[in-house]
């Protein structure tokens, strides 16, 4: 009878659910702000060392000064996730000076707001080389790497937009619904080699990419009234404290799922 693989340690029957990441190494994408930012420091609190993956390398230098600030190793990174060598450059760079990679997180994202018979390619091409190959390249290369290890944590950045339409964001919608079937994919090709693979999928988040849309009052009330259990708008730290989760050594039987932060939203 095969023997189980451990991806990370384990938290033994009787003991409390271990919920700690220390001594662990976690890269982040899109690290710079918003969602990024929390679930960086949110990693960082529970124990592990950072790598941020960054567009503009000059950036999140207060996010980095802030996990120094909590005894743990930052490490900036220029990381255009749409530039396959610089993903492959950055994640090379970040064992190389923090040490083998346990945790990625894939946060980098980006999506247009148009009626489908007038999304311009530029806009779908944009979307879906970010959104999902962006997402498919880094954990090929995050992967590989792992893999070879035996162990390791991949977290894919989705949204609730995968499970249920949003007027005007087809283009999104149908990357997001891509991610969680990329989650499931990965997670039964190298479950049986120690590597684990969840997605988070979070509602409408206060953040600085959706500020234009939540400072509409009749678009936020629309939201609110759709959150159908909560009735609130999201915070980054709703969302971090997931990644966290699934992460650790408490979610070391989870893998391939996807789990939705919504609010009730798609409970309706």
């Amino acid at each position: 009878m095969p023997q189980p693989i451990t991806t990370h340690p384990q938290t033994k029957a009787g003991e409390p659910a271990d919920f700690r990441l220390d001594g662990q190494i976690a890269l982040v994408t899109g690290a710079a702000r918003g969602l990024g930012r929390e679930i960086a420091l949110a990693l960082a609190r529970a124990g592990a060392d950072v790598a941020l993956g960054l567009l503009h390398p000059d950036s999140a230098a207060d996010v980095a000064a802030e996990i120094a600030s909590l005894g743990r190793r930052a490490l900036r990174l220029p990381m255009d996730v749409t530039d396959l060598a610089q993903v492959r450059a950055a994640i090379a760079a970040a064992e190389a000076r923090l040490g083998p990679l346990d945790i990625l997180v894939n946060n980098a994202g980006i999506g247009f707001a148009n009626p489908a018979e007038e999304v311009p390619e530029s806009e779908f091409d944009a979307t879906l080389a970010l959104n999902l190959r962006g997402t498919f390249f880094a954990s090929q290369e995050a992967g590989k790497r792992m893999l070879a290890r035996g162990r390791g944590c991949i977290i894919q950045m989705g949204s609730q937009a995968g499970a249920v339409a949003l007027p005007n964001e087809s283009i999104y919608c149908m990357t997001k619904a891509a991610i969680a079937h990329l989650t499931r994919c990965l997670a039964v090709e190298w479950g049986g080699r120690g590597v684990r693979v969840n997605c988070v999928a979070p509602t409408f988040i206060t953040t600085p990419g959706t500020e234009q849309w939540l400072d509409d009052p009749a678009f936020r009330q629309d939201v609110i009234t759709r959150i159908a259990a909560l009735h609130r708008i999201g915070q980054p730290h709703d969302v971090a404290g997931a990644v966290v989760f699934l992460a650790s050594p408490a979610a070391a039987l989870i893998t391939g799922h996807t789990l939705l932060i919504d609010g009730g939203w798609t409970a309706r």
